[in-house]
């Protein structure tokens, strides 16, 4: 993949947001973060866990000190391409969380472009609730998605519906917002 300018990763980003994640309401409460502009993306040049540990540190320390921001997606266009060293940092990411002492604070939802459920196949339209553009690591506020769940009905529901939609749409429809959300960055 060609080297896109932090701008174009993150309107690679808000156009799969906008039209996969809000536009399927796949997370029920991002529309309303979207809309007050309180998502942080954060571009990471981190290709290597340790950095990619730093710089979510460093992005847990803005949201520790910035109220304003309600989440911040931490972007990595120039790492982790490989699912399973993907899911090597996010297993590394959430034992930071845990020796930080900041389970219960924040937690983090995982996006992939080739993300797979264990025990789905590669090509299951499931698995297109968590493929996105680039891969990143969702940085949530705890307190937040308490309070966001008091106000949906059935919450233990959501993956599952997810899940049915995304088969019901099909592969095709999510492969398509993911290529339109790559082109995007070039005009």
């Amino acid at each position: 993949m060609p080297d896109f300018s932090n701008t174009d990763v993150i309107k690679a980003t808000r156009y799969w947001l906008e039209h996969t994640v809000i536009g399927f309401n796949f997370c029920p409460f991002a529309k309303r973060e979207f809309v007050r502009q309180s998502i942080r993306y954060w571009v990471s040049d981190a290709d290597k866990i340790e950095q990619a540990l730093e710089d979510l540190l460093k992005a847990i320390s803005e949201l520790e000190q910035d109220a304003s921001i309600e989440t911040t997606l931490v972007i990595l266009p120039k790492g982790f391409a490989d699912f399973e060293d993907y899911l090597d940092l996010l297993d590394m990411a959430n034992e930071l969380l845990a020796m930080q002492e900041l389970e219960g604070i924040f937690q983090l939802a995982s996006f992939h472009p080739d993300y797979c459920f264990e025990g789905q196949l590669k090509h299951d339209p499931a698995n297109y609730t968590n493929r996105s553009p680039y891969p990143m690591l969702h940085l949530l506020r705890e307190a937040s998605i308490e309070k966001a769940l008091e106000f949906v009905d059935d919450p233990d529901s959501i993956p599952e519906r997810n899940v049915e939609l995304a088969r019901e749409k099909g592969a095709e429809v999510f492969q398509a917002i993911l290529s339109n959300a790559i082109s995007k960055q070039t005009d």
